[in-house]
């Protein structure tokens, strides 16, 4: 019989600036006997991921913010431990959007089945690389950027879950040369090493603006996807060729900041490039993308042409900590929290 007690992270209050361990309560609520059509789910990895920074705060954003005293909503990967869902036998192997705990419950319509690419395939890959950030690194190149052969790219935030996802599809998309940003000189070389980067600018060590304009400078940028907002953004639009793309992902670099940070002082070369700058949200092409990631990711996977790095904390009680570690920016490749 599965237990019946599940471990869960609550927001306990709206940090300001970086968050700390008093923003987050840990609970142990006890479930109830399952409904008809609930399924119960033991969690093996749940996901940490910058935009949940954005959703602490009670600013109008392009999601609802979390409540204070509510979980913090999430990915999560799992089994079917306990079912009263003929969709969803005990075994199953499920991902859900209901975040910090160890053990979810609910109708099953809130869990979607997984096929694994093979038995071997870890679960956590569903919350990285064939997952969310794989599919917003497949967005952002193919609806966004509308990326074509030969062209070049730069990824800001590299070595991070979708930053190695950019790279790679990039690259496997017919990208001439792809350049990436990434915070001290071990991460540097793992992007260029291990994930197939032409360039690496390690931002900490001077500005990434200079560095860019030396490393792309005359040759030109056509496509940038951007993580990181700021300084980056700036560095970008002070390089990319006429009629260039920027696919604006998420701005890291300035999610804890408690003043208002002034814009690229380089706007002007929007209209002297005649460049096109995108925000996107994974979510909204998700419906219509979705089925097409899944077959060419899960190919190019299935023929080894992808690689990938995680980065493990282990214990739900540890979610904090993990999420602190991430926007300090101490993850390589995807953080996750086993459970």
């Amino acid at each position: 019989m599965s237990t019946s007690l599940s471990t869960q992270i609550h927001l306990a209050s709206r940090p300001v600036g970086f968050p700390a361990h008093d923003n987050f309560d840990t609970l142990q609520i006890e479930l109830p006997a399952l409904a008809e059509g609930e399924v119960r789910v033991q969690n093996e990895f749940i996901s940490v991921d910058p935009y949940m920074r954005g959703r602490m705060s009670s600013a109008k954003s392009y999601a609802a913010p979390y409540e204070v005293g509510e979980v913090m909503n999430g990915a999560a990967v799992g089994w079917v431990v306990e079912s009263r869902s003929s969709e969803l036998p005990e075994g199953t192997v499920v991902l859900h959007s209901m975040g910090w705990r160890d053990v979810a419950q609910g109708p099953a319509t809130a869990f979607q089945r997984i096929e694994r690419a093979s038995e071997d395939t870890p679960l956590s890959l569903y919350l990285g690389l064939l997952g969310m950030p794989g599919i917003t690194a497949y967005i952002g190149l193919t609806r966004i950027a509308e990326l074509r052969e030969g062209e070049s790219v730069f990824v800001s935030g590299a070595a991070g879950a979708v930053g190695t996802a950019v790279g790679q599809f990039a690259r496997l998309l017919g990208a001439s040369t792809v350049y990436g940003s990434a915070g001290g000189p071990e991460k540097c070389e793992l992007v260029t090493q291990k994930y197939g980067f032409d360039a690496a600018m390690d931002y900490k060590a001077e500005p990434i603006r200079e560095q860019a304009n030396r490393v792309i400078g005359d040759d030109g940028l056509d496509v940038y996807f951007d993580n990181v907002g700021g300084d980056h953004l700036e560095a970008a639009l002070d390089v990319l060729a006429p009629f260039g793309r920027v696919a604006v992902c998420g701005a890291i670099g300035q999610y804890n900041a408690t003043e208002r940070q002034p814009g690229p002082d380089n706007m002007t070369n929007i209209l002297r490039q005649k460049l096109k700058v995108q925000g996107f949200i994974q979510s909204d092409y998700a419906a219509e993308v979705g089925d097409e990631f899944r077959r060419v990711a899960g190919q190019w996977f299935a023929d080894g042409k992808l690689v990938y790095d995680e980065t493990v904390v282990e214990g739900i009680d540890n979610s904090v900590e993990a999420f602190m570690g991430l926007l300090r920016g101490e993850n390589s490749g995807k953080m996750v929290v086993k459970i």
